[in-house]
């Protein structure tokens, strides 16, 4: 299984170590030669939304990652990646891929004095330990979208069909329970892309 991990900013290094721990093939993408038919998910990290919308512009990725993300390929969004997907910004106007049903609330726990580490709940998972830094949060999830973990009443994980968003950082615990859901969602991805291949 080969799983690109977009390598722009952020903890994308912690990324492609959980996919390793778990017998996956992590691909770094830096450029839009990067980004080819052979992935079979992508992984959007941590950063600064601002910067790596940016980035992706530049180095024409936006186009391409959005168009595969609209066709069904599978996608795991953290902290800044969240942002990326959201088809809406409470506290700003600038939207990126917006694609996913959700309203999000950029540096919701405030600046760096805000991080803080929990242990809570996520549906299909358990309990999870969960690192956040700057983090956003989900201020509201629309129809086409459902909730998977809550902290203190906020939002911090959900998931749309082929896309899972979490605003905490799963790559910077040794708990692997999130990188292996998402492996998972890849592979009933594919099986059922198969089935309809011979239906």
């Amino acid at each position: 299984m080969n799983i690109g991990v977009l390598a722009l900013q952020g903890a994308f290094a912690e990324h492609l170590a959980a996919l390793r721990k778990l017998g996956a093939n992590g691909v770094e993408i830096r450029q839009r030669a990067d980004f080819h038919a052979g992935l079979d998910g992508i992984i959007l990290p941590g950063g600064e939304s601002t910067v790596m919308g940016k980035l992706l512009r530049e180095l024409e990725l936006y186009a391409p990652i959005r168009d595969a993300i609209a066709a069904g390929m599978p996608v795991l969004s953290t902290c800044a990646g969240l942002i990326l997907l959201a088809e809406r910004a409470e506290n700003n106007e600038k939207t990126y891929f917006a694609l996913m049903d959700i309203t999000v609330r950029r540096n919701a726990y405030g600046r760096q004095l805000g991080s803080f580490r929990t242990t809570t709940d996520i549906a299909g998972i358990g309990p999870y330990p969960m690192v956040f830094i700057r983090a956003p949060f989900i201020s509201s999830v629309g129809p086409k979208a459902h909730v998977l973990a809550t902290v203190d009443g906020h939002v911090v994980a959900a998931r749309q069909q082929n896309m899972l968003a979490t605003a905490f950082h799963p790559e910077l615990t040794d708990d692997l329970r999130v990188h292996s859901y998402f492996i998972n969602m890849i592979a009933q991805v594919n099986a059922n892309c198969c089935q309809q291949q011979t239906a």
